[in-house]
Parts: C-alpha cells; structure tokens; sequence
C-alpha cells in the first residue's frame, strides 16, 4: 500500500468513526424524545440530519478519489468498500432516527396516549446492535458481527409485540389510533436501523474475511477452511 493511499484511507476512517458516534446519539435522542415527549430533543435529532448529509457525501467522493487515483486491491480494496457500504448505513440510520423523532412530535399531543414500553425495549436492543456493529467494524471482529446478525431476529419479534400491543390500545380508545400509528411507525423504523446494522456486521465479515454472508449467516464450521484462520487476510 502506498503511503498517500494509508493516509487518505486512514483520514477518511476516522471521519466516518466520528459519523458513527454522531448517528449513534442522534438514535438515542429520537427515542428519548419519543418515550419522554420532548418537542425540543426531537427537533435537536432533525437538525442534525443535514450534518449527517454532508458528512456522508464527503466521506463517498474521498473514497471514490481513492479508487480511482490509488487503484486499490485485495485487503486494502475490501476496506474501502466496506467504508463506503457502512457510511451509506450510517446515513440511512440517522434518517430513519429523524423520522423516528418526527412521529414523536406527533405523539406529544396525545398526552393520555400510554406509549408501550416495549418500544423502549427494542429501542435498548437496536441501539445494541448499531454500537456493536461499529465495534466490530472498529476492532474487525468477526464473532461480534455474527452476534449482531444473529440478535436481529430478537428485534424482529419485539416489533412484533409491540404492534400487538398497539392493536389492543387502538380497540380499546378509538381517539388512540393516531398516536398509536405514529408509535406504530417508530417501531418499524427502529425495526429498519436493526436491519443497517445487520448490514454493517455483513460488511465487517466481508472486509475481513472476503466472504459475502448476505442470506447465508451461520457461522463458517471451524473444520472448513476460511482465510480467517490467522487472522485478517490479505
């Protein structure tokens, strides 16, 4: 590897660390203002979209210059386009927080609505999944991103409990269905953020081992040969 391609690769990995920790608040604001119903934490989440924006289009064009002037291969081309996949996530979570944050505008009206706090549950769970999903990226460790895989089904069945939940609140108070389908929405959109950081485990496997796990997430049985077997390969 070249020493202007270890320095612009390893410009654009710290600004993307900093993307992560900034998409990782702003999903724990948009919930806060949803279970406590704070207006003002809500609009604090939505401002900080544009941000995000910008951040993630600057970290895309560095890594596409990287490309084409560097012409990467093998390790260090797999590290690039995990970079790229994982700032596309980040950007797509930090979107769905703010729309998380939206229905929590609308919920705050509805102050006898009892919001479920289940969703304070999958809300715990997902933001378990994003935080280790970057760790993983960070660390490249690939038992961790199995695990985030494979906790995405328990998300899955939470969101379920809480449309149940929701379902019942809106047979019993028919002033309840508005609220409840904002509340409805926040949880498949927490439901969505698990998703991306499924998609982030995904790519650590990928850049570590070189193995595309999409559809296929059991772990490689340890009699078979993988290009882990020593660590990160090349």
């Amino acid at each position: 590897m070249s020493r202007h391609l270890t320095q612009d690769l390893e410009e654009a990995y710290h600004r993307l660390l900093a993307l992560s920790g900034l998409v990782e608040e702003m999903i724990n604001l948009s919930v806060k203002s949803l279970m406590e119903r704070e207006i003002d934490t809500a609009q604090q989440v939505i401002d900080l979209d544009s941000e995000i924006d910008q951040t993630e289009v600057r970290i895309e064009e560095e890594c596409l210059k990287m490309l084409a002037l560097h012409q990467p291969v093998a390790a260090d081309l797999r590290r690039l386009t995990t970079m790229m996949k994982v700032n596309n996530d980040l950007e797509r979570m930090a979107d769905l927080a703010c729309n998380v944050a939206e229905r929590a505008s609308n919920v705050t009206e509805a102050r006898e609505f009892p919001i479920p706090e289940r969703i304070r549950d999958m809300a715990e769970q997902t933001i378990g999944m994003v935080r280790d999903g970057l760790n993983a990226f960070v660390n490249l460790d690939i038992d961790l991103a199995y695990s985030v895989i494979e906790r995405d089904n328990l998300v899955d069945a939470t969101n379920v409990q809480v449309i149940e939940e929701l379902a019942q609140l809106m047979q019993q108070e028919s002033t309840w269905v508005p609220p409840a389908l904002h509340c409805f929405s926040a949880s498949r959109h927490l439901e969505r953020i698990a998703d991306h950081a499924t998609s982030v485990a995904e790519d650590v496997i990928y850049m570590v081992n070189g193995v595309i796990v999409r559809h296929q997430h059991s772990q490689p049985n340890a009699n078979q040969s993988s290009p882990t077997a020593s660590g990160r390969s090349d």
